[in-house]
C-alpha cells in the first residue's frame, strides 16, 4: 500500500453490564464486507494524540458489514469517538 489506510472509531465495545475501555469498533470507508475486513485482522493501528500516538491491534471482525474490533494498549478518552485512526503496519 502506497498510502495510509484511514478509518474511524465508531464506539467502545460494551456488554449488558460491562464496558471494555481498551476495545473499540472501527470502520474503514473502503471496506464494505467481512471478507475485505478479514485482511485487516492482525494489523497495527494508531490514534494520534497531539504529537504522540496510542497504538493498538485489530483483533477480530465485528458483524458482516466490514467493521473490525481493535484493542489498544491504553484506554482511549471519550473524545476519540468519531475521530480517525490510521493503519501503521
Amino acid at each position: 500500500m502506497s498510502e495510509a489506510l484511514l478509518g474511524f472509531i465508531l464506539s467502545c465495545r460494551v456488554g449488558l453490564k460491562t464496558q471494555r475501555p481498551k476495545e473499540y469498533i472501527l470502520q474503514f470507508p473502503n471496506v464494505k464486507s467481512s471478507g475485505e475486513a478479514a485482511r485487516l485482522v492482525g494489523r497495527k493501528v494508531a490514534w494520534p494524540v497531539g504529537e504522540r500516538k496510542i497504538r493498538g491491534k485489530i483483533v477480530a471482525l465485528h458483524g458482516k458489514r466490514g467493521l473490525v474490533r481493535a484493542r489498544f494498549r491504553k484506554g482511549l478518552s471519550g473524545k476519540a469517538l468519531g475521530t480517525r485512526v490510521e493503519v501503521i503496519g
